[in-house]
């Protein structure tokens, strides 16, 4: 059971650190962080609608993973014996 807890917590690390960079990389909306970390001044350098629609569903993707790890994370500690 150490092993699968482990392996877990690596996903969880990695795929966290995955998932904030993504996050930061999605176009901004007007206002907020993403402008502060020059998301307003990409006007010329806006990227397409596929490329954007792609980063969402890796997103999702990498979401999942992370919160999967929680929840099994979550699952040995409770059944631990």
């Amino acid at each position: 059971m150490d092993a699968v807890r482990i392996g877990l917590e690596v996903l969880l690390i990695l795929s966290g650190l995955f998932l904030t960079m993504l996050i930061l990389m999605h176009k901004g909306k007007g206002g907020g962080i993403s402008d502060m970390f020059g998301g307003g001044m990409s006007t010329s350098m806006s990227s397409s609608s596929v490329a954007e629609r792609n980063l969402t569903r890796i997103t999702i993707l990498v979401a999942l993973v992370w919160v999967t790890a929680i929840v099994g994370i979550g699952l040995i500690d409770r059944f631990n014996v």
